[in-house]
């Protein structure tokens, strides 16, 4: 099935992406799915798993978020090849690496920092500064739909880890 821009999916694509486990998780659970701000949805709903996740050890923290990736790689691919559309917007499991990335250094901190992580990682995904925006025109397939948020994830991170140094609060990892 081939979508007509990279906007706007049909109620059958959208049924199709669902009845799938590769579209299932490449729309973030459905997240994508939302008529606007789809990146925006994907990263909001990346928040509830994550509340789970800052508990765990940061090894085995970082570990979901690398199968994570590579599962989306996958997945991005599979729902692509179905919209005919490498990165189209209903595809937002980049988002959940991205804010995950993101969100690290908060890990045990306020909750006003996860705001600002959130701020943060939607702040650097849309601009795409130098080289996210190169990776994004740059790459195909799920490794570009899933590397530019990455990329934006990192720096978004180096960014909140500045305002939790700079706000002297101790760094959560364990």
């Amino acid at each position: 099935m081939i979508a007509l821009d990279r906007k706007t999916l049909t109620p059958a694509q959208r049924r199709e992406l669902i009845a799938s486990p590769a579209g299932w998780i490449a729309c973030g659970f459905g997240s994508g799915l939302v008529p606007k701000a789809q990146g925006t949805a994907g990263s909001l709903l990346a928040i509830l798993p994550w509340l789970w996740m800052r508990q765990w050890p940061l090894s085995v923290y970082a570990w979901v978020v690398v199968v994570v990736f590579v599962v989306g790689i996958w997945a991005c691919n599979v729902a692509g090849r179905k919209l005919g559309v490498d990165d189209h917007r209903a595809l937002v499991i980049d988002e959940f690496v991205g804010q995950w990335i993101t969100l690290a250094p908060a890990l045990l901190a306020p909750w006003w920092l996860v705001l600002a992580g959130f701020a943060l990682f939607r702040l650097f995904d849309v601009a795409k500064p130098w080289p996210i925006g190169w990776l994004d025109r740059r790459l195909k397939g799920g490794l570009g739909v899933m590397v530019d948020d990455v990329v934006a994830g990192l720096f978004a991170a180096a960014a909140l880890w500045l305002l939790v140094r700079t706000a002297g609060i101790p760094l959560p990892w364990r």
